[in-house]
């Protein structure tokens, strides 16, 4: 376990803000060689768009080049999740996460000066191009696809709920730390599922950098402490989660869990 150095993310771009962190997540993370393959395949896509003068036709190339050329896409198969979220990882295979799949891809476009924002859409990261006098992209990171309002209303009606609905809010622009926040809580319930927990333990520490005060985020860090044994702290942990959310039903299991360190520590001491 060790101390998440405070990152000033209000100055980072999205991806340097998935850098930053991955460094303090992870000893091994290799940041020259991403950023220098990073830098590599944004020369390359200058060169393959220069034929095209418009951003529309540069985008649809785009696309072309990072799905069809390099082959980036969706992971099958037996994989672990955190795979396929390490951005290390995912430019050595090619295979990712729609988060990020469509970081990376957010990036070369930035830096082509292409107008792609990100969407955190209640299924999935979308990318968003808006167009002059022209109707919106709404892209897949999975695949590049373009999707249309059919597709995502049956996204939301499979994911969500059959009664949901498909908002205009919906398809706003999200800020880079929302979709910071969204690969980092996949991420960490990723790793504690593979019960990597000193490393659920760094991204946990992170999140609560964003939202030092979220009572869901304090919960799954005194659940990663009961893990790795850390009694004490898990405890104070738990119990301010069961403080601010009596109402949340998951408080009760809470509770038992609570009683159950109090137990081990009564039988140790």
């Amino acid at each position: 376990m060790k101390y998440s150095p405070k990152i000033d993310f209000s100055k980072l771009s999205l991806l340097e803000s998935v850098i930053a962190t991955s460094q303090v997540i992870r000893d091994d993370f290799p940041t020259n060689s991403v950023v220098s393959d990073l830098d590599n395949k944004i020369k390359e896509a200058k060169s393959y768009i220069a034929s095209e003068s418009q951003p529309n036709l540069q985008l649809k190339k785009l696309l072309t080049l990072f799905y069809e050329n390099w082959n980036f896409g969706a992971a099958s198969g037996i994989y672990k999740l955190s795979d396929v979220l390490w951005i290390d990882n995912v430019l050595r295979t090619r295979k990712g996460t729609a988060v990020s799949l469509g970081i990376i891809f957010l990036h070369i476009a930035k830096e082509l000066q292409l107008p792609l924002n990100p969407v955190v859409f209640p299924t999935q990261l979308i990318l968003r191009a808006d167009w002059v006098n022209q109707k919106k992209w709404l892209i897949n990171p999975f695949n590049g696809d373009i999707l249309d309002q059919h597709t995502l209303e049956v996204w939301l009606k499979g994911n969500i709920s059959p009664t949901a609905e498909l908002y205009e809010n919906d398809l706003y622009k999200s800020e880079s730390i929302t979709v910071l926040r969204k690969m980092l809580d996949t991420l960490k319930l990723a790793l504690m599922e593979e019960k990597k927990m000193e490393l659920a333990l760094n991204v946990s520490n992170l999140l609560l950098q964003i939202n030092p005060n979220d009572p869901y985020e304090i919960r799954d860090r005194g659940l990663i402490y009961s893990h790795l044994e850390c009694n004490h702290v898990a405890l104070t942990d738990l119990i301010y989660f069961v403080e601010h959310c009596p109402e949340d039903p998951i408080s009760e299991i809470i509770k038992v869990q609570i009683h159950s360190i109090e137990q081990k520590k009564t039988i140790l001491h």
